[in-house]
């Protein structure tokens, strides 16, 4: 995995969980769902990264 592809994921994963803990301050339950989401999407993207690491060697 390259390195600009964790930083991607990493600020990913964050702006998820900011996101998400937001909506849970307000109330929004769309913000809080969307946080999620993006969470999500940081982690199946760590796991191809991973996979495709593997393979590499």
């Amino acid at each position: 995995m390259g390195i600009g592809d964790k930083i991607d994921n990493m600020s990913e994963d964050a702006s998820g969980k900011a996101k998400e803990a937001t909506g849970k301050a307000t109330d929004n339950e769309r913000l809080e769902a969307e946080g999620r989401t993006d969470q999500s999407k940081a982690d199946i993207k760590q796991a191809g990264e991973k996979i495709k690491d593997a393979f590499k060697n």
